[in-house]
């Protein structure tokens, strides 16, 4: 396993990140789950990320169980908030008052002192920016997250956080957006925002939520057991499960076999060649899975399969910067 800084931090992280969206505490029983952190464990990731609205706080719980025992100085454990954790109307967003028990119920559910870094899972249009920063700098002053990032936020909202975070003298480090050879639409504006500005992006989906692997197959029936069969993550993958897209897939099975990788782990190692990407986050529902994508790290790509991967794909790459899953700010009255 390599590693990376996070941004241009002093913080060092596994340049493969080990995620439990989709699985954890819903898709994987707790047994599976315990055996896919020790794997990853043991392929040397020490990058762990999950967010508090995943299975209902469930994935952090299992998380914390299967990490217990492990050097807490060794690992760097990530969380987010935003989406709603229950039916009140403060159990959102980013408003001081949900973020400090938010990050309260993250370190309980998790079992831990602190999170290395703590993220903003959306941007709130419903709460002053001011107010957010704040209360996220309370939180790395209180020693309960280390840093401070955010997920799926325009090029816009990161300039605009990243200097309230010099004013307050905070650490804003990260942006999780997702990111694949197939999904692009950060190039444009957010990458270089962030490289400017020293923020690294902790990229989620490098595989397209399965498709990047080549086990969905034109014109064939998806695979029993794969997430487009199930019923929490088939409306994630659909966007992908198109006869173009799945013919296209298959013309970069000859170039990935030529490189002497799986197409999972070209995938992987292609979003790893974008020097503003510090990791891929993977999740899994099998340890096996764990080790082959793992293999991913310290790849090396060469310009031409570059731009003979892009050449297959061009016609399917989505690259609108507009499709960013942040939420647009609204004029407050």
């Amino acid at each position: 396993m390599e590693f990376r800084h996070l941004g241009r931090s002093g913080l060092v992280i596994s340049e493969i990140a080990y995620g439990n969206w989709l699985t954890h505490g819903s898709q994987v029983q707790e047994e599976a789950a315990a055996a896919c952190i020790r794997a990853a464990l043991d392929a040397g990731i020490t990058t762990f990320d999950t967010a508090d609205v995943y299975a209902e706080g469930r994935a952090e719980e299992v998380l914390g169980r299967a990490l217990r025992g492990e050097r807490r100085a060794g690992l760097e454990i990530c969380t987010k908030a935003y989406f709603p954790v229950g039916p009140g109307r403060n159990d959102r967003g980013l408003s001081r008052k949900h973020v400090v028990e938010a990050v309260e119920a993250s370190l309980r559910r998790l079992g831990t002192d602190y999170v290395d870094l703590y993220q903003a899972h959306r941007y709130d249009p419903e709460t002053p920016l001011e107010e957010t920063m704040t209360a996220f700098a309370d939180v790395v002053r209180a020693g309960k997250a280390l840093y401070i990032g955010v997920s799926e936020w325009t090029a816009e909202q990161i300039r605009a956080a990243h200097g309230l975070a010099r004013e307050l003298r905070i650490p804003l480090v990260s942006n999780q957006p997702q990111y694949s050879m197939l999904w692009r639409i950060i190039e444009d504006e957010v990458v270089p925002t962030s490289a400017e500005l020293g923020i690294g992006q902790v990229v989620w989906s490098p595989i397209a939520q399965g498709v990047l692997t080549g086990k969905y197959r034109p014109g064939t029936p998806p695979p029993a057991g794969s997430r487009a069969t199930d019923e929490t993550g088939a409306n994630f993958v659909a966007r992908w499960l198109r006869e173009d897209v799945l013919a296209r897939v298959e013309r970069l099975r000859p170039l990935a076999e030529q490189a002497g990788l799986s197409l999972a782990q070209l995938a992987v190692a292609w979003v790893l060649q974008n020097p503003n990407v510090s990791a891929a986050i993977m999740g899994a529902s099998r340890p096996e899975q764990v080790v082959e994508n793992a293999k991913a790290s310290g790849v090396r790509l060469e310009a031409d399969l570059l731009a003979a991967i892009d050449e297959v794909l061009e016609p399917v790459v989505v690259r609108d910067p507009a499709l960013t899953k942040a939420n647009a700010p609204k004029t407050r009255k």
